[in-house]
Formats: structure tokens, sequence, C-alpha cells
């Protein structure tokens, strides 16, 4: 297909025009360690990138006629409501639980039945895209396909339900006890102004 091909290599210009490929030694937030970064709030200040890959997801899914876009805090936030917008639909937001998992919160609610597109920033485990799922599917909706911006797994983030990444990626991660980085005495890095010298 010449056009996803293009649109997947456009995906690749925006991310590397934003600085968003980062090299060095991180700490994902699955816990999991690994040399390469995919800094996403580089993507998401611009909001003619953002726009321009929430359209992508957008128009993959606008056959499956969703009637909400679900995101998590807190890049799916940004996300949700712009492909929401590009939908014509309304979104809502899932927040962290406080015996974990995501709920609903501030008033949002999900009609039983409700078509639902679940967007997200980065999959890197799939476990936010999964918890979202799960809090969708609780409060009633049926989750009928799942947009991110990049996946980090090359493709091998299980789902149920159609799946589409702007951009794919492999980054390779190691538990931290099996680490090449660590073992060679690599300082953890962090990207630029997190602050952090671990991400979380």
């Amino acid at each position: 297909m010449p056009e996803r091909t293009s649109a997947r290599l456009d995906a690749r210009q925006a991310f590397e025009a934003a600085g968003a490929f980062l090299r060095g030694h991180f700490v994902y937030t699955s816990g999991r360690h690994g040399a390469d970064y995919l800094e996403k709030f580089r993507i998401l200040e611009d909001p003619k990138a953002t726009s321009a890959l929430a359209a992508m997801i957008a128009e993959e899914f606008r056959r499956l006629t969703p009637e909400l876009v679900a995101g998590p805090t807190t890049g799916g936030i940004i996300l949700a409501y712009e492909v929401a917008r590009q939908l014509g639909v309304n979104a809502v937001y899932v927040e962290r639980g406080e015996s974990g998992g995501r709920v609903l919160r501030r008033g949002f609610e999900i009609p039983p039945g409700t078509r639902v597109l679940v967007v997200d920033d980065v999959v890197t485990t799939g476990g936010s895209v999964a918890e979202t799922e799960a809090c969708v599917t609780d409060a009633g909706g049926v989750v009928i396909g799942i947009g991110v911006l990049a996946d980090r797994t090359a493709g091998r983030a299980a789902t149920n339900v159609p799946f589409f990444a702007c951009l794919t990626v492999d980054f390779p991660s190691y538990p931290p006890d099996a680490c090449p980085h660590c073992a060679a005495g690599i300082p953890l890095a962090a990207p630029r102004g997190s602050g952090k010298k671990v991400l979380a």
C-alpha cells in the first residue's frame, strides 16, 4: 500500500524532526532498561505534528464508526482530544485508580454499547492500553480499535481488536538485572528537560 508506506515515512520524519529519538541508557515506565528512548512530548508539544499524526489514526478507524475516543492520562489526553475532534465525536480520559488499573473520573461516562476507539501515545509493554481497554469495557463500552502514535514493540503488542501505529520501531529492552548497559557501567540518562535521572 503506497499511501500507507508514505504516511509511515512522514510519521518517522515528524518524530526525527522533533528530536524525539534519543540514545543513551534509560529506564522505561515498565521498569525495563534500554538504549533507545522515544520522547513523545517532543511531538505532542507541536500542534501541527500532533494534528497530522492524529489524522492518520482517525482515517484508519473512521470506517469502523467510533462514537467515542478514550485515552489514558497523560499523553493520551492530548491525542484522544485531537483524534475525537477529527472524527467529530467526544473524548473521555481514564486515570490511574487508587488500587491500580484505570478508572473514569470527573463525571466522564460511557453509555452502554458505545463504540469506543482507544488511543495512546507510545506502546512499550501494552499495559496502559490494556488498562484503558478494560476500563472502557467495564463501563459498558465496546472497544472497536486501538490507535497509537508509536509502537516500540515492533508489532509484538498483542491486541484482540484492530491495532494501528503511526510509527513502529524495535527498541530492545531488558530487566534491570540483565541489562547490558548496567553491566557496562553506563549511567542512566534522562531526556532533555525531564529533570530526572530515571524515567518512571
